[in-house]
């Protein structure tokens, strides 16, 4: 029985990816004031970046359960296996709303399997998890084999990233109004990770040129095979950085395979434009 790849728009995907590999993509919502967006359907990352710059404060929304009742209540009906491969909980309330969708759908006396695993992951990070998973599936692996492979992804992947405006992450309660001034002035730029699922600042260097060179050190620590691996690198609108970081991993490592694409909506919405996020893992599975 083939496995049906399921996940959310936080993953920010490719939508090359997404179409090649048959993944099924939840979106998450975007919200300016009574008006609620899908986001990457009624809500594109390029329209909200635009508005942000512009000074418009979006909040976001956790995946609707009805969702996924809707999702696998089709999935019983079809008797298909699906693995939904969710956005970090620590992050967000979708995993927990996928968790309870399931519990309202499967009959005790189902015979077909619903996974739901929490990556603790997020952004592209999140997304090259999924896109693993995918490759599995298309290739005719057995669920238990996906499952395993997705629980080391995911507890491997690292994340690197940094914003280019504090004010965003200020907006969203990351980092205190006086930092956010204070960065801006001097134009500061942090640097911050997710370890078990949560956002975690880093260190801070001043300028981008700094930044950049930092994240190539820090990748440099951590990743293994840095030149087998395939790297993906998220951005908040802003191509030209995220080609640059691509060059000078390929320098330094002589990476050949990257997933570059534009941060989502949901993301978006707190980190802002301008926001530049690397994710590489730091072992590979055997």
């Amino acid at each position: 029985m083939s496995v049906k790849i399921v996940t959310d728009s936080a993953a920010d995907l490719p939508q090359d990816i997404i179409d090649d590999y048959n993944i099924e993509v939840l979106p998450l919502l975007v919200t300016y004031g009574d008006e609620v967006y899908e986001d990457g359907l009624s809500m594109k990352p390029e329209q909200l970046f635009a508005d942000m710059r512009d000074g418009k404060t979006y909040k976001t929304a956790q995946t609707p359960i009805g969702s996924f009742i809707e999702f696998f209540k089709k999935c019983v009906k079809e008797k298909t296996d699906a693995i939904y491969i969710a956005f970090s909980s620590e992050l967000s309330g979708t995993y927990q709303g996928a968790v309870m969708a399931r519990t309202q759908v499967l009959p005790d006396d189902a015979d077909i399997n619903l996974d739901i695993i929490d990556t603790k992951c997020a952004s592209l990070g999140f997304g090259m998890v999924v896109y693993y998973a995918a490759q599995m599936a298309k290739e005719g692996k057995s669920r238990e084999e996906i499952l395993n492979a997705v629980n080391f992804y995911s507890n491997h992947m690292e994340h690197i990233f940094t914003v280019d405006n504090l004010e965003y992450l200020y907006r969203g309660g990351r980092v205190s109004k006086t930092s956010a001034f204070v960065g801006g002035l001097l134009n500061i730029k942090p640097i911050l990770d997710v370890e078990d699922g949560k956002l975690i600042p880093l260190e801070k260097k001043k300028g981008r040129k700094r930044v950049l060179k930092r994240m190539i050190e820090i990748m440099e620590e951590r990743g293994v095979d840095l030149a087998g691996q395939t790297v993906a690198i998220s951005h908040g609108d802003d191509l030209e950085i995220a080609e640059k970081l691509q060059a000078m991993i390929e320098e330094k490592f002589g990476t050949e395979k990257f997933v570059i694409n534009t941060i989502g909506a949901s993301i978006g919405a707190h980190a802002g434009p301008g926001t530049l996020a690397l994710f590489f893992l730091n072992e590979v599975m055997r």
